[in-house]
């Protein structure tokens, strides 16, 4: 019976980021993704802690998966200069942590990324263009 109602939760979020996503511009395309990182690593923490390998292992790689296929990919390195060389290169080293984390049980590790993003995260809410459309009028 609940595994039913699980399933249709499931698919009804599933229906909910998809829509959401068909109608994002770039912007909220990239608070997406890091939404879903930190979702993500969430999860990864959560099974960790409930010794949970399957789940973590799953959690993890799906982290790994945005920051490496969604966020690094939408980097302009050509237009973005420093900015975006800086946020490749951090891109990376969260990769890295995380695939650490996931050999080693870190939780430490998980952390350490779940702030590093919340930071850049929080930039790109602040950058939001209403937010500017407002500050200019």
């Amino acid at each position: 019976m609940f595994g039913n109602a699980r399933k249709a939760i499931s698919a009804y979020q599933k229906v909910g980021v998809d829509a959401a996503i068909e109608v994002a511009d770039p912007h909220r395309l990239i608070l997406l993704l890091f939404s879903g990182a930190q979702a993500a690593i969430g999860n990864a923490r959560a099974a960790m802690q409930q010794q949970q390998i399957a789940a973590k292992g799953e959690a993890i790689s799906k982290a790994i998966d945005i920051i490496g296929n969604g966020l690094k990919v939408s980097l302009d390195l050509e237009k973005g200069g420093e900015i975006a060389e800086r946020l490749d290169a951090l891109y990376d080293y969260l990769v890295l942590r995380l695939l650490r984390a996931n050999l080693n049980n870190d939780l430490h590790a998980l952390e350490e990324v779940a702030g590093l993003l919340e930071e850049i995260h929080s930039a790109w809410r602040d950058i939001s263009p209403n937010a500017v459309q407002q500050a200019v009028a």
